[in-house]
């Protein structure tokens, strides 16, 4: 009988501290309890925090793409600046070859007004005509179309005169006003010619 009686007593001991404690808990986490202060402003100071470390780096980010793109306009303006120079200053072998044949001109002219003979200027003359095409030739890819005597071709050639002439038995150049030339095989003037036609 004391055994029972005991036993209820703990269970009646056990079941009051049950309450308490649902008392306390109610008391504490019930929806008018409040939060830690304590707890609050560290989570603030936490979102301050980020909020710096975001801002700093979003400066940084700034800071590199501004850089990046002055980087990238300086490099622009250098190329449209070297594109420009070399433009220029491209055509610089060709006047360099061409100043060897101003150079014979102003000697011919020299000797004309000092009067010279008039055989050994021509000569000059035809000498320093044919040192230029031979330099622009080789350096340059520049020849003369040989036309007289050969087949017309409107290709390579610009008639602007025409004859009959029975003893041909194809259209032929038979004469040219003005030379043509190619450069590298292109045409970049067609001989001017005049062209005898089989009746």
């Amino acid at each position: 009988m004391k055994n029972e009686e005991k036993n209820s007593e703990l269970e009646q001991e056990i079941l009051d501290e049950e309450i308490v404690d649902e008392a306390e808990n109610e008391t504490t986490e019930g929806p008018d309890a409040q939060e830690d202060p304590v707890e609050e402003v560290s989570q603030e100071e936490i979102l301050s925090e980020k909020v710096k470390e975001l801002e700093a780096a979003n400066a940084e980010l700034k800071d590199q793409m501004l850089r990046r793109q002055a980087e990238l306009d300086n490099f622009r303006k250098r190329l449209i600046r070297d594109k420009e120079e070399a433009i220029q200053f491209a055509n610089e072998s060709l006047v360099r070859d061409l100043l060897t044949f101003l150079d014979n001109m102003e000697r011919a002219i020299a000797a004309c007004k000092q009067g010279g003979d008039v055989k050994s200027l021509i000569e000059g003359l035809e000498m320093t005509q044919s040192q230029l095409m031979s330099t622009l030739d080789k350096n340059w890819g520049l020849k003369a179309i040989d036309s007289v005597g050969h087949e017309f071709d409107p290709s390579l050639h610009e008639a602007c005169m025409m004859t009959i002439d029975e003893s041909l038995d194809k259209e032929t150049v038979l004469e040219e006003f003005q030379k043509g030339y190619t450069l590298h095989d292109r045409v970049i003037r067609p001989s001017k010619v005049k062209i005898g036609k089989p009746e």
